[in-house]
């Protein structure tokens, strides 16, 4: 009898677990800093031992998205289907379901990378088709066309989104006239509020929720604007103009002690916003076009921003001022997150190397070329238990950068 109800409360213990277990774009905090410990400081000259890799994804740029029983991640098919694919840690695939149409006119395939949320996995195709997935097996719990039931809009590249779930809330950007900016109950996809927005179309931004005061905000960006909204109620507390060539917002919004920092390319350049104490207002505290950064994120370290520019190089920022500190060319421009005391810095050229920030150089400690895959370098990197997690197009490639 007590083995039974030991087992029960055991089982019941790691339901709980299983169910509050989130995996998303640019890690648990979206600002690209993992918290993995014991990783290599150097590589072997031919990189670290790759332990698998899973060549059937087809084409696009969703990164992985890690779980301790699985991984998630996106794809197309020859048809131009885009889909989601659950693999097991030995990378054989458990499950996969269609999504509906990828975009393949241009940077062909999948776009955005799968959100794992508890017991399930939602994703948005990018002719806005967005879909609640049982983790599972795969099956649709529930789903929504964004453009027919919310007068989403597409855009230049085919809309993309890394969503985003606070509470019963799950975040997403039609880029409608009328309903701009929505929130959905996580597990029906009913609407919970819609919100005009500034009325532009989307702009590719992966949102991030701040807390300020008594205030959750939500941080986006349209066409032309910064958002911030009432994360529940949708109510817009403040937009700040952000525009540049091609309507082009992809970053994720950086935030720390009340300050916010918003970075996009084609000679933009980034913005750091002050909000007021309730977060329902902001004042402009600095800018600079130096690291003018199209889609790799940046990451911030001990009062330091790291990114990379349009023009070949990687940039150091201080946070407070936005002086340029120091810059590079180590390596061709591309995206960049952080661990256990390292930079690591993803190409567009197809190198990922590792750099030690408190060197003050971007100085490459080891470096190695990408083997597989197809085309554009574009996703994201990713670390979870000691590995690392890279998407080249077609394939999905797994390393071990445990340092035991």
């Amino acid at each position: 009898m007590k083995n039974s109800i030991l087992f029960a409360a055991l089982l019941f213990i790691s339901i709980g677990l299983f169910a509050q277990e989130i995996a998303q774009w640019r890690g648990p905090n979206r600002d690209g800093q993992y918290p993995d410990k014991d990783l290599l400081k150097e590589w072997p000259e031919e990189g670290p031992k790759m332990i698998w890799h899973y060549d059937d994804l087809g084409l696009g740029h969703g990164s992985a998205a890690v779980t301790k029983d699985a991984i998630f991640t996106s794809g197309t098919n020859s048809d131009g289907i885009g889909f989601v694919v659950a693999l097991n840690h030995q990378g054989e695939k458990l499950w996969q379901t269609s999504i509906g149409k990828e975009w393949m006119d241009n940077f062909e395939g999948v776009r955005s990378t799968p959100l794992v949320y508890g017991d399930h996995v939602y994703m948005m195709s990018s002719y806005g088709y967005l879909a609640c997935m049982e983790r599972s097996d795969g099956s649709i719990v529930w789903n929504v066309d964004l453009f027919k039931e919310y007068g989403g809009r597409q855009i230049k590249w085919g809309v993309t989104e890394n969503l985003l779930i606070d509470g019963e809330k799950l975040f997403v950007t039609p880029g409608g006239e009328e309903h701009n900016v929505i929130a959905l109950n996580k597990d029906s996809g009913k609407l919970i509020w819609t919100s005009k927005g500034n009325g532009e179309i989307s702009a590719y931004c992966s949102p991030l929720v701040i807390e300020r005061g008594a205030t959750r905000l939500l941080v986006t960006q349209t066409a032309e604007s910064i958002l911030g909204l009432d994360a529940e109620t949708g109510e817009v507390f403040w937009t700040f103009d952000h525009p540049n060539k091609y309507s082009v917002q992809p970053n994720t919004p950086t935030y720390k002690d009340g300050k916010v920092y918003i970075v996009s390319g084609y000679g933009k350049g980034g913005v750091q916003l002050q909000l007021s104490e309730d977060g329902k207002s902001v004042t402009e505290l600095w800018r600079n076009t130096t690291l003018d950064d199209r889609h790799g994120g940046v990451v911030l370290v001990d009062g330091r921003i790291y990114g990379s520019g349009d023009k070949k190089s990687w940039h150091c920022l201080d946070w407070e001022t936005g002086e340029e500190l120091y810059k590079s060319r180590m390596i061709k421009n591309g995206s960049i997150i952080y661990a256990d005391g390292l930079l690591y810095c993803y190409s567009d050229g197809g190198e990922v190397g590792i750099v030690d920030p408190k060197t003050n150089d971007f100085a490459l400690i080891s470096s190695f070329e990408v083997p597989l895959g197809e085309k554009f370098h574009w996703a994201h990197l990713v670390i979870y238990d000691q590995k690392l997690y890279l998407r080249h197009g077609t394939s999905l490639m797994v390393y071990d950068i445990a340092a035991n």
